[in-house]
């Protein structure tokens, strides 16, 4: 019997097509499970060598100041991720915010920043100073300067040109890597990849700042960016290092020289990091860094799911099933504007929060293009929780991430196909089950 039917209806075709997809993806899931039992125990070792207890989950309020359950929790956060210092703090309203202020942190006035990956994602572009949308106090208008690299055709990082760059503009202070692939086809970067980029960079400018957005990426791989010669990353909490269980916040992480510099720009110059009250975020955060290596886990087998049952329903998928993973990030070409609609509509439809929401394309703050986002959150905007979203331009792929456990992914991936099946967006259903 079709244990869907009993909760959704769900197509018998598309339960046996998903029955076929998870044998053959059994290879991807043990190689998952295998990385999120390693980084589960650097985590719980990182917990236990800083004697995380009990009285750390207090809150403070006011200044913060002698907050110890906020400063043993970014030494463990900077254990966890293997690097000398970090900034683990609920002001941190998003990504953005924490890639903001790790780059007002260390960039000054006639300083170059250098993206080696092409054209960044769309919001750090208004922070830049390049986008239509950007307004007033990015670092243009600071005059700190901003230069791309683009990519090669096949999407990986052109060290070639970068280098010449480096050589030929003396005023290039710091090499920006966008981890993840942003609304972009191209591969995400392994560390691997990053480390070769690090290495090539410090032949030719050893003293330049390389710094990773690492959104996306965190306890992905077993190791994060700065191992491999990062100087400085930073992502967002409702994102990998939250676990789920953060309701907000970022970080900051690498070199403790400029992770210093970094907390002056998030408080005040002398103050720094010995600010901040936590208003009782301490446990959820501890609790949220704790479950990440397992939540990242499910999210990834979400992820390989879902590219394993659309590259059987006949749509190009980004990565494949059973390619290597930098990031959560799942993209499906889905063709068409309604097939894109269609897919967001489901996943929203399937969510624990607002299912009966119906998505609409619209014109959202900091991106260029109407975008369409899928996201029945306990956290609003969480994108460790099951979320989808794209702009509506071609070629109408749509970027697939979270899934707090398999199960509930696994079952909004399939209502997801179910809504375009009953939209007649899929047409090779019958041929799918026939090969």
């Amino acid at each position: 019997m079709n244990q869907a039917r009993k909760f959704f209806d769900i197509d018998d075709r598309l339960t046996e097509l998903a029955a076929r997809t998870e044998q053959e993806i059994r290879p991807a899931f043990e190689r998952i499970e295998s990385n999120a039992f390693q980084n589960q125990q650097k985590v719980l070792a990182a917990f236990i060598h800083n004697g995380v207890g009990e009285s750390c989950f207090t809150s403070s309020t006011g200044y913060g100041y002698g907050d110890v359950g906020r400063d043993k929790l970014e030494r463990v956060f900077a254990d966890a991720m293997e690097c000398e210092d970090a900034l683990l703090r609920h002001n941190f309203m998003c990504g953005t915010h924490a890639l903001t202020v790790a780059l007002f942190g260390v960039l000054r006035p006639g300083d170059k920043m250098l993206c080696v990956t092409g054209m960044p994602y769309d919001t750090i572009q208004s922070v830049i100073g390049i986008s239509q949308q950007a307004a007033g106090g990015s670092l243009k208008d600071f005059g700190i300067a901003f230069e791309k690299v683009d990519l090669l055709p096949d999407g990986s990082v052109d060290i070639p040109s970068s280098l010449k760059r480096l050589r030929e503009d003396p005023s290039v202070k710091m090499v920006y890597i966008q981890r993840s692939r942003g609304y972009s086809l191209r591969p995400s970067l392994t560390v691997e990849q990053i480390e070769e980029i690090c290495k090539a960079v410090r032949e030719v400018k050893p003293e330049a700042i390389i710094m990773v957005d690492n959104c996306y990426g965190e306890f992905v791989q077993l190791t994060e960016p700065c191992v491999h010669g990062a100087d400085l990353m930073a992502g967002s909490l409702i994102k990998n290092p939250g676990g789920g269980i953060a309701s907000t916040g970022g970080y900051i992480a690498g070199r403790s020289d400029l992770v210093e510099l970094c907390s002056y720009r998030l408080s005040t110059p002398g103050t720094g990091r010995e600010v901040g009250c936590t208003l009782g975020h301490s446990r959820e955060m501890y609790m949220g860094l704790f479950s990440a290596p397992h939540v990242v886990g499910e999210a990834l087998k979400t992820a390989v799911f879902c590219a394993g049952l659309f590259s059987r329903l006949g749509y190009d998928v980004t990565p494949q099933p059973d390619e290597a993973r930098a990031d959560i990030i799942q993209s499906v070409l889905l063709q068409n504007p309604a097939s894109l609609i269609a897919f967001c509509q489901g996943i929203q439809s399937g969510s624990p929060v607002d299912s009966m929401a119906l998505p609409e394309p619209w014109d959202m703050p900091g991106y260029d293009n109407k975008i369409i986002m899928a996201s029945g959150s306990f956290t609003l905007g969480s994108s460790i929780e099951l979320s989808a979203d794209a702009p509506l331009r071609e070629p109408y792929a749509v970027w697939m991430q979270g899934g707090l456990n398999y199960a509930a992914g696994k079952t909004g991936i399939l209502i997801a196909a179910q809504r375009m099946l009953e939209k007649g967006q899929i047409k090779a259903l019958a041929s799918s089950l026939s090969e």
